[in-house]
């Protein structure tokens, strides 16, 4: 019988921390910040590990040559039980949303989840693959926004989906190793994310120290990891930059909400990103 770190290994347990932040960075900015904001990011967390299950269900036979520890290939859970297991996360996290945001949350959810599946199964291998999962995370953060005015958080969409662009292209890569070209080419992405995720003009006083000290934090922890992969672009340099852009996503989304007049609610969403981390030591994240 599978045991509970096995289901946590599946989906990939400690990376869910990135999402939350989605949801909140998405209600700052639309002005919808409020009681059914956790309910959506629960949401969101309940479609994300939808995707993980997916993903080494898809993988099974791929994973049992590069990745045979994974729980599918070692045998600690069936390819079938995993399939379940996707396609329940992903119903729940449906009806969660519809439950809390109704329609519109709805509206939202269904895109989000047949995204995820269409990386999963079809894009994933694909030159479409970094964009196809950019666009999940912006969907993620318009997730958050149905409760109030969508196209203001269509911005924070977009950085959120630049910076998983970024991850997902050095993901491609983690396992055969990659050309120094390529961290490069994410760290002045993740550049350009900061920088405009730092907007001098949305705050003034102690309100504009809060998203820049968080974007900063941001930066220093994924960009050290890409420029160590820009050095020594080997596959376990490049897998710990992955791991650097999944867990450091918080502090982005907190500056992304504190930019947006919820400095508070920013800085508790990027509290996560030192407790993904340490999570990450036990279950891994990629």
């Amino acid at each position: 019988m599978p045991t509970l770190r096995d289901y946590a290994e599946l989906v990939r347990a400690p990376a869910g921390l990135s999402v939350p932040g989605d949801v909140v960075a998405g209600a700052a900015a639309a002005g919808a910040l409020g009681p059914r904001t956790p309910a959506l990011a629960s949401a969101s967390v309940l479609l994300y590990w939808a995707g993980m299950a997916a993903n080494d269900w898809a993988d099974r036979e791929l994973d049992a040559e590069e990745r045979p520890e994974r729980p599918i290939p070692s045998g600690r859970i069936g390819s079938g039980h995993a399939l379940t297991v996707a396609v329940g996360l992903t119903a729940a996290g449906v009806t969660v949303a519809r439950l809390a945001g109704g329609r519109r949350a709805l509206a939202a959810a269904l895109p989000l989840a047949a995204a995820v599946w269409a990386y999963d199964v079809k894009a994933k291998n694909t030159a479409a693959g970094p964009a196809v999962m950019a666009a999940c995370r912006g969907l993620d953060v318009l997730l958050g926004a149905t409760g109030g005015r969508v196209a203001r958080a269509v911005p924070a969409a977009l950085l959120v989906a630049a910076h998983t662009y970024t991850v997902t292209a050095l993901s491609r890569r983690e396992v055969s190793g990659a050309d120094h070209r390529l961290p490069v080419a994410t760290l002045v992405g993740t550049a350009a994310v900061t920088a405009a995720a730092v907007n001098p003009r949305r705050q003034t006083g102690w309100r504009a120290l809060v998203p820049a000290a968080l974007a900063g934090w941001y930066a220093a922890r994924y960009g050290a990891a890409q420029l160590k992969a820009a050095a020594d672009p080997s596959a376990p340099v490049v897998r710990a930059a992955v791991g650097a852009g999944i867990t450091s996503l918080p502090a982005l989304q907190g500056a992304l909400a504190a930019g947006a007049g919820a400095p508070a609610p920013g800085a508790l969403v990027a509290a996560a990103a030192p407790l993904a981390r340490r999570l990450t030591r036990k279950v891994a994240a990629t």
